[in-house]
Formats: structure tokens, C-alpha cells, sequence
């Protein structure tokens, strides 16, 4: 996902009304007139940031979809804790591991 000039903007200030012609930095239209006076430096330079800090968690989305499900944990841990019972756990904690092993922080 790339991040937008809009979103950018509104990271610098929250409230602000603006709209963005074809995500061309040269075709803002700010609504409150940009009391602030953000400028193009500041939006790109913001942009890259927001990027880069979505970027770098790549790997948590990767495992958010891949980890076992919350109803796999509930049912492992209750049959080791309540039933005595690690089978359900033990599969568990591997797979846990193994997304944990596909997906490394970067």
C-alpha cells in the first residue's frame, strides 16, 4: 500500500480540509485555506516517513493473517489447562512458531 499525499497531510494536522487532485503534489485545493501553511517539503517529507514506518511492518501483517486462529488457542489451552490434556497445545505452538519463523522482524 502506498501512502497517500491526504493521508500524510492529515498525520501533520489533524483537522485539516484539503482534497488532492490525481495524488499530484501540485494539485492540493485546501478548504481552510491551510492555516498552517504545510508545505509540499513537509507533506513528501511526511509521506516517506508514514511509508517507511508502514513498511517495516510488513511481517506483522504477514502474521497477523497467518497465525491459528483465537478459537484453536481457546481450545488448546483449555484442554491442556482444564483437561490435562498438551496434544492441541503442543500443535499449537509450533505453528505459532513456524509463522513466527516465515515471518521475522525485519
Amino acid at each position: 500500500m502506498a501512502i497517500d499525499i491526504t493521508t500524510a497531510i492529515i498525520a501533520i494536522k489533524s483537522d485539516a480540509q484539503v482534497s488532492v487532485n490525481k495524488e499530484d503534489i501540485n494539485q492540493i485545493t485546501w478548504h481552510d485555506d491551510n492555516p498552517t501553511n504545510i508545505t509540499n517539503e513537509q507533506i513528501l517529507t511526511k509521506q516517506t516517513e508514514l511509508q517507511a514506518k508502514y513498511d517495516a511492518l510488513v511481517y506483522a501483517r504477514a502474521r497477523d493473517i497467518s497465525y491459528p486462529n483465537l478459537k484453536e488457542f481457546a481450545e488448546a489451552y483449555t484442554e491442556k489447562e482444564i483437561g490435562g490434556d498438551s496434544t492441541k497445545w503442543d500443535a499449537y505452538v509450533i505453528k505459532y512458531n513456524q509463522v513466527r519463523t516465515e515471518n521475522p522482524k525485519g
